[in-house]
């Protein structure tokens, strides 16, 4: 469970299905930030983050007496925010656009590809201003699976199980989804540090 699944678990169900102004304000102030970054992620603007991220609470708000508890609070929440951001993506789509459709169908067996944790990456150095853009375009080139699930495991930090709950598939097509995700940014991002060496 992150950091954000635990302050979750201190809210009381009863006030927020009951309406608790202070209650429903802490529910914001505790999913705010990461709804953000994750519709930030899912769909490459902050114009659009904006409007997802605003589009996701007034779901949640108008939906929590109806929440019946049976997923973590923290999952429902994604799922809306997830939803939210997918049809973001396709309303901005133009009329006959190509749509990014995966190579390789889920379950396909990705085991004889290793690949050394995201975290160990280089990758994970990308910490200034340029770096931090050219992983927002790579994620960008992501078809909408697999930058769903990246951004919800490797940003978010949701755990595998809570990533397949929230997206509604098997935790061996989040494992999959992921691989072939770290695998395409990786190698658009091997060509940007590659540039990056070679000018210092």
């Amino acid at each position: 469970m992150n950091e954000t699944s635990t302050k979750a678990a201190t809210l009381s169900l009863d006030a927020l299905r009951s309406g608790d102004r202070a209650e429903i304000a802490a529910l914001v102030e505790i999913f705010m930030d990461p709804v953000y970054r994750l519709a930030r992620r899912m769909t490459g603007n902050e114009q659009d983050a904006e409007d997802v991220t605003q589009e996701t609470f007034i779901k949640v708000i108008r939906a929590l007496p109806e929440f019946e508890g049976r997923s973590q609070l923290a999952t429902w929440i994604y799922r809306i925010a997830v939803n939210e951001s997918l049809m973001s993506l396709r309303r901005g789509k133009p009329l006959g656009s190509a749509v990014e459709i995966d190579a390789t169908p889920d379950g396909e067996d990705d085991e004889a590809i290793e690949i050394v944790d995201w975290a160990e990456q280089p990758e994970a150095e990308l910490l200034n201003t340029e770096g931090k853009k050219e992983l927002d375009l790579a994620i960008s080139h992501l078809s909408e699976n697999l930058r769903t699930v990246f951004a919800l495991r490797d940003l978010q930090d949701l755990s595998i199980e809570e990533t397949a709950t929230i997206l509604g598939i098997s935790i061996p097509n989040v494992k999959t989804r992921l691989l072939r995700a770290r695998l395409k940014l990786r190698q658009e991002l091997s060509v940007y540090h590659r540039e990056r060496l070679e000018s210092e």
